[in-house]
């Protein structure tokens, strides 16, 4: 039994029936990168694992240069609010396997907008995953959103733990990736007037890049203005990211202002097409096919597989992915899904 069992019955509840974690992994610069993910933890709950498309690989990337990552789970503001600091191993030895598992964790109903089965399975550059598997090196959590100017409780993962490792990483380069970004000024802007929640995620004084959720962020000369928990027991300053929801995201620095941490913008992170219009997750357009298609051809055969095959059936959900419909059938706020962007479904 995964020594996660040993948690508060609330803080492991919210952390089995969570949806979207915020996932941050670091890049050769030591910089955090914030994307929120589904996730999906193993049966046992021994690791809290997710998944990025083979057309998209650059945190998978990061995760097998370096394991440290952190993850950020929360819900309703009565709910716990969770980090976990984890170490990552990245599974990319069988993208068939990796298909089919992330159809019974995730479904597709929730990014059909209204299409067939039929057509949805066609959508190979899509259902082609990496898979990355995360076990909890340390767990943050606070009771309630009120509760984040206080300490948190901690869980400490035991010292015999055994670290899953990466599968090998493909002997060619990893191809050039096909998105450029806008001027960090019109990003910002958008991100500001979009209203959706931010998050900052800087590293820990032992290499972890943590997400947290801000209590309000606002446009300042070069960056942004952030206010956040006093709770947070990691420092606030060095390299750092914000992210809008995946949305809209920024890598910079941070450093402590009085009371709030001025986050001043490097740039800002190219924005794939299907965050800007959910509907082309699974239906994409003619230009975002032909781009996504060739790099998806490309990382396939630097690894040495072929495309995978969707069945004609969707696999049955797994005992887990049953618990988070629930949460998705729900109120619940979960980054990323919205009636307003047709994915509050499951």
């Amino acid at each position: 039994m995964s020594g996660l069992h040993d948690l508060p019955r609330h803080v492991f509840a919210m952390i089995e029936s969570g949806v979207v974690a915020e996932f941050a992994t670091l890049t050769a610069r030591g910089v955090p990168i914030d994307t929120p993910t589904y996730y999906f933890p193993s049966d046992d709950m021994a690791t809290v694992d997710l998944a990025t498309g083979v057309p998209n690989p650059a945190k998978a990337e990061r995760a097998r240069r370096n394991p440290r990552v952190g993850l950020l789970i929360e819900g309703r503001p009565e709910e716990p609010v969770v980090v976990i600091r984890a170490r990552a191993a990245v599974r990319d030895a069988d993208i068939q396997a990796n298909a089919i598992r992330y159809l019974a964790e995730t479904g597709w109903t929730g990014i059909s907008h209204g299409i067939t089965w039929e057509q949805a399975r066609q959508a190979i550059t899509y259902w082609s995953r990496i898979i990355i598997v995360n076990t909890p090196e340390r767990i943050y959590w606070w009771d309630n959103h009120a509760a984040l100017d206080g300490p948190p409780g901690v869980w400490q993962a035991p010292p015999d733990t055994v670290w899953p490792q990466s599968d090998p990483a493909p002997a060619a380069p990893v191809t050039p990736g096909n998105w450029t970004a806008r001027p960090w000024e019109a990003v910002a802007k958008d991100a500001i007037a979009a209203g959706h929640p931010g998050h900052l995620s800087i590293v820990d004084a032992d290499g972890y890049p943590l997400p947290m959720r801000t209590r309000a962020i606002d446009l300042a000369d070069g960056g942004f203005r952030i206010l956040i928990a006093r709770g947070m027991p990691w420092r606030s300053e060095g390299k750092a990211c914000v992210t809008f929801a995946g949305y809209r995201s920024f890598v910079g620095t941070a450093e402590p202002q009085g009371d709030a941490v001025f986050f001043r913008i490097e740039r800002a992170l190219p924005q794939h097409p299907s965050t800007l219009d959910t509907k082309q997750v699974l239906q994409p357009a003619a230009e975002t096919l032909a781009r996504t298609r060739a790099r998806l051809e490309a990382e396939m055969a630097r690894r040495g597989q072929p495309l995978v095959t969707i069945p004609e059936l969707p696999p049955e959900r797994s005992r887990i992915a049953k618990i988070r419909m629930a949460r998705i059938a729900s109120d619940s706020p979960i980054t990323g899904l919205t009636l307003a962007h047709g994915n509050r479904r499951s």
